[in-house]
């Protein structure tokens, strides 16, 4: 899709200064903040450019300020929010939405049928948005009322109404908030709160007092940007912030929640909506064309002991592509279990024998695997693992370790053997990745694919992009299917979602998605 979505969250050691003090300054300043009922929640980097419409700025910060017509609610289910009822009809074709009366914008902007097309006219049927079925398809649109839009499409649209609950481009900016030109000025949306300041080391929010829904206990948000894990694992023990956590505003390492944990700071894990997948590319290494190759190498490690040593037992092991908890993520497969001697008996049949190094016809069975620490924390180091327990069945594995940018070239130009992917997680699933990561069709840009074979399964993914709502749970099983019985992919664990908070913060819940900021339910005590 548009820009890689996860920096992946689980390492291995906690150094030694990982709870080492932060500056008076930032003391000072929480103290204050806390003295006016503020909730402090750290983030690694500075919010950015929070125009909905762009593809820039943190996701879980514009979720503060800009709303969907529907969100994404747990396991999936599409909840009512800037609009309170949608049907869709035409077989798939038209889509109507009532929009939720008596709402205004930060800004005293009215929220209607008028406010809703403008936004959409900003993205919907605009190239650099084809990615989404919604743009792509888009036909059109009929304004019924003030508070009814139906929107018109050449097709039915697989995934619709998960689309609408994305963070962008499908939330809403007011009106007002662009120049005569109708460049982006200031963010300005119908959620719970309004920027008051942003700068690189902060941003600041206060309440929205004439929101729609529930307001929230507190009065103020305060983000401070701290990039370094050590300094955020500290101002947490310390009590200098109150929350921390998920993939995109402040990772969590396993072992750091281990550690907090210990020093008595709550710490909530569940299992996400992604998962860690190894991937392979017959087409760079004729012996991974071989499935009996395939095979040997995915019973050829041991999940559950790399989950162990690496994860500290948080991350699932993986038998299907997706968790039980995404929508239509088909029948669970058992997950591989480790068997060296029928891994080494595959490899013979296979025609690579010998003690070692295994070879056939003069040539080694050496791998590539691609790793980035910068894309994938740990990687390196599962690498090694499976650099090792390969090596025990005769496989020769060498590891490249390459940064953020040349990881976002070379894995779309399919530069590598094998490779570690994460697919996209929700609300993109399960449609983002089967999609964006195996349709060979599709252009998905920096995020490569999982697997190739325009021959086999293509057809399968569109047969389930074309499928009915009665249909899609078999048109995609079947492609779940195909991809265990070639061993296409090798999904190895479901990444967990870790989140700590103060002790005085209560009623904590982790967000449905990665890219919402979890400050619903939420209370502070002293």
């Amino acid at each position: 899709m548009t820009a890689s979505r996860r920096t992946f969250l689980k390492g291995l050691a906690v150094a030694p200064a990982l709870f080492g003090g932060l500056s008076s300054t930032i003391a000072a300043y929480a103290q204050e903040a806390k003295a006016h009922g503020d909730l402090i929640v750290a983030i690694a980097k500075p919010a950015g450019n929070l125009d909905p419409h762009k593809y820039i700025g943190l996701w879980a910060v514009q979720d503060l300020m800009f709303e969907p017509l529907m969100r994404y609610g747990k396991n999936g289910q599409i909840e009512p929010a800037l609009a309170t009822e949608w049907a869709v009809e035409d077989n798939g074709k038209l889509l109507r939405v009532k929009l939720r009366q008596n709402v205004t914008f930060q800004d005293g902007t009215p929220w209607d049928a008028e406010a809703m097309m403008w936004n959409l006219d900003r993205w919907i049927g605009k190239p650099a948005n084809n990615w989404m079925n919604s743009s792509r398809l888009y036909s059109g649109h009929r304004i019924v009322d003030p508070h009814t839009v139906e929107l018109q499409f050449k097709e039915p649209v697989l995934g619709l109404l998960y689309e609408f609950s994305y963070v962008r481009p499908s939330r809403f900016l007011s009106p007002k908030s662009v120049d005569k030109e109708g460049n982006y000025q200031a963010p300005v949306g119908t959620g719970p709160w309004i920027q008051e300041s942003a700068s690189n080391s902060e941003s600041t929010f206060k309440r929205f007092d004439g929101y729609w829904g529930d307001l929230p206990t507190f009065e103020h948000v305060e983000l401070k940007v701290l990039p370094d894990s050590r300094s955020r694992m500290a101002a947490l023990r310390a009590g200098e912030i109150d929350l921390a956590g998920g993939d995109y505003l402040a990772p969590i390492k396993a072992t750091e929640a281990k550690a907090l944990e210990s020093a008595g700071i709550p710490v909530t894990v569940e299992t996400g909506t992604t998962t860690i997948v190894l991937a392979y590319n017959p087409d760079r290494n004729e012996a991974l064309k071989d499935v009996r190759v395939r095979k040997a190498i995915n019973i050829g490690f041991d999940r559950a002991a790399i989950g162990q040593v690496l994860y500290q037992s948080l991350a699932e092991p993986a038998g299907s592509l997706f968790p039980a908890n995404v929508p239509h993520a088909g029948k669970r497969f058992d997950v591989a279990k480790r068997d060296v001697e029928a891994a080494k008996s595959l490899l013979d049949a296979a025609g690579w024998i010998g003690s070692g190094i295994r070879e056939k016809d003069g040539k080694k069975l050496s791998l590539e695997l691609v790793v980035s620490e910068e894309q994938m924390a740990g990687s390196r180091s599962l690498g090694e693992i499976l650099q090792s327990q390969l090596g025990e069945i005769g496989i020769e594995l060498t590891i490249r370790s390459v940064d953020h940018a040349s990881r976002h070239s070379d894995i779309p130009a399919r530069k590598y053997d094998m490779a570690l992917f994460y697919t996209l997680g929700a609300p993109y699933e399960p449609f983002g990745t089967l999609v964006g990561l195996f349709l060979s069709t599709f252009n998905n840009g920096v995020d490569g694919k999982l697997f190739l074979d325009p021959a086999n399964l293509d057809p399968l993914v569109l047969a389930a992009t074309s499928a009915s709502e009665a249909d899609v749970a078999g048109a995609t099983q079947a492609i779940y299917d195909w991809l265990y019985n070639e061993v296409a992919i090798s999904p190895l664990f479901y990444a967990p979602i870790i989140w700590a908070h103060a002790p005085r913060v209560q009623g904590f819940t982790p967000p449905s998605t990665e890219y919402d900021l979890p400050y619903k339910n939420i209370t502070l005590g002293a």
